[in-house]
């Protein structure tokens, strides 16, 4: 790779692989939000039910400096929903 494509871009790194947890039969990905050097608490909950996949998308105000942090935050913060809401998460 050249680097002029490294300057502008072609050199950058690729995404990390996201981890998915099983919880109670739920799925569960953190999905941090960067936000100007801090991550904004944040995780995808999945369940299949019926053939159908469930989705919600959690989003917290809560903000973390370090990366991994965050995502441990949000999977805990996904398993408390689970656990006080259970299926009913998907009634809007």
């Amino acid at each position: 790779m050249s680097w002029l494509s490294k300057l502008f871009g072609g050199g950058s790194k690729p995404e990390p692989a996201v981890e998915t947890i099983d919880y109670n039969g739920f799925r569960i990905t953190p999905t941090p939000v960067n936000e100007g050097g801090q991550y904004r608490i944040g995780a995808r909950i999945e369940l299949d039910v019926d053939g159908e996949t469930k989705t919600h998308d959690l989003i917290r105000a809560d903000m973390i400096r370090d990366l991994d942090e965050c995502k441990e935050a949000s999977i805990r913060k996904a398993q408390q929903m689970i656990d006080q809401m259970g299926k009913n998460l998907f009634n809007f």
